[in-house]
């Protein structure tokens, strides 16, 4: 096992005025959510869960966007529900929320 036993990156990539882009999608506010989630699940530390920012991931036409590592699951998500079940059934439970996968 790794350091983390799972690893969340959030892109928060902000592109030009007008330009498709994961943080004019609210990611930022997405990413403080999942970590706050993790932290009142107390997942967070070594061994445990890490959620991190990113810059560009390299799929603005799927944003917003994360990814779950070690599994290497993409995730397109909405709000703070999509997130939540992210987070309570992937990186608690290591079940793939298949209908947010991209």
């Amino acid at each position: 096992m790794g350091f983390y036993e799972r690893h969340m990156f959030f892109c928060v990539n902000q592109r030009a005025e007008g330009e498709l882009c994961c943080a004019a999608a609210g990611a930022a506010k997405m990413l403080d959510y999942a970590k706050d989630r993790v932290k009142s699940l107390q997942l967070d530390g070594p061994g445990k869960v890490r959620v991190n920012k990113a810059g560009c991931l390299g799929r603005c036409d799927k944003g917003p966007v994360a990814v779950v590592y070690p599994e290497g699951v993409w995730y397109s998500y909405v709000d703070e529900e999509d997130i939540q079940e992210i987070v309570d059934s992937h990186l608690v439970k290591g079940v793939v929320v298949e209908r947010l996968k991209v």
